[in-house]
């Protein structure tokens, strides 16, 4: 009685992981490919797991097989069953065996990897980004267009992407699920990876390497446009942003953000300054990448101005609330915030 007793409170656990193995995001998946390079990975993880379920049957199959084939039956005299030993079959048969199926595994498992790092460097059609992470933002460089970036890479689809990735502070790893595999960044090296898009979507991407008190909330989106769309965002990128004579606060809170904001933060379309670029900032749909507090709206903006560390803990943006370093009056903030609306 005691054993179904154990066995009854279990029960609740299993009940909630087979809940939980339905959560899950179509644009953060690994298990749902949207290009070729996800695909392709996609293939090695269902071989390797189609010879690991082979193997597991096999080898289950001649255990059930042993157990019910030479089980003692009543009325057996206790008798030693026959002994084979140093038998050259079998012998070949569990080393040839195993050879074959890491062959198996071995052979396309190379043969993609090799790919990956040819068609990063032999496409010359290839848009080239180079990706660097800080604690806890990501910046977007384009060199051949001449623009930047921060926590929203565009892209075009259909178009492979080749990537230099790099670290300004500690490790992190660059992911985005349903496009490609995780590739770590490095301070003080440069690493190589190239995804494209299939279709014009949006999809999450995640720091994947524990980095610090806000790792979990390091996201970033990927927007795949068509080339027609993308060529008008690099085109609205390097548009100067120009602020209406007639909006009294938006004009206050350029001012504003003048003297306190630009020496981290640029607004022009190759700025490259100690915090993230934010030409084209108000057409973001998250504040600093966080999915679940940052949503673009004028309260979640007046708190992370105000109070950065209550949105992402350890990021190194100062407050600029009452209460911070370099205290901003209310009217102030909310000029600011006019400003910040109209870079789009």
């Amino acid at each position: 009685m005691n054993r179904w007793q154990n066995l009854w409170r279990y029960i609740p656990l299993f009940g909630l992981m087979l809940l939980l193995s339905g959560c899950g995001n179509d644009t953060m998946s690994a298990l749902r490919p949207r290009g070729p390079v996800a695909r392709d990975q996609m293939f090695l993880m269902e071989l390797s797991l189609g010879i690991m379920v082979l193997v597991t049957i096999v080898v289950f199959a001649i255990y059930i097989y042993v157990l019910v084939r030479f089980r003692k039956k009543k009325g057996d005299k206790d008798i030693i069953p026959k002994q084979v030993e140093g038998s050259h079959v079998l012998e070949i048969i569990w080393t040839v065996v195993p050879i074959i199926l890491l062959l198996i595994l071995a052979v396309p498992t190379v043969t993609y990897t090799v790919k990956l790092a040819e068609n990063h460097v032999g496409n010359k059609d290839a848009i080239h980004v180079k990706v660097t992470a800080h604690q806890f933002w990501w910046q977007f460089e384009y060199p051949e267009l001449g623009i930047a970036t921060a926590q929203d890479l565009v892209i075009p689809k259909g178009k492979r992407i080749a990537f230099e990735i790099t670290s300004s502070d500690v490790l992190h790893s660059f992911w985005v699920p349903s496009l490609a595999g995780k590739q770590d960044t490095n301070p003080g090296m440069t690493n190589i990876l190239y995804f494209e898009a299939d279709d014009a979507a949006v999809f999450m991407g995640k720091c994947a390497e524990l980095c610090g008190a806000s790792h979990a909330l390091m996201d970033f989106k990927v927007v795949s446009k068509t080339e027609a769309d993308f060529t008008k965002w690099v085109d609205k990128m390097k548009a100067p942003s120009v602020v209406a004579a007639s909006d009294t606060g938006a004009k206050n809170g350029e001012q504003i953000f003048k003297d306190n904001c630009l020496a981290c933060h640029a607004v022009s379309p190759q700025g490259l300054g100690v915090g993230p670029n934010l030409n084209g900032f108000a057409a973001r749909e998250m504040i600093a990448g966080v999915k679940t507090r940052g949503e673009m709206n004028d309260q979640n903006l007046h708190e992370w101005i105000s109070n950065p560390q209550s949105v992402k803990p350890g990021n190194k943006m100062p407050a600029f609330g009452p209460t911070g370093g370099k205290p901003l009056q209310e009217q102030q903030i909310n000029d600011v915030i006019k400003y910040l609306n109209t870079l789009k």
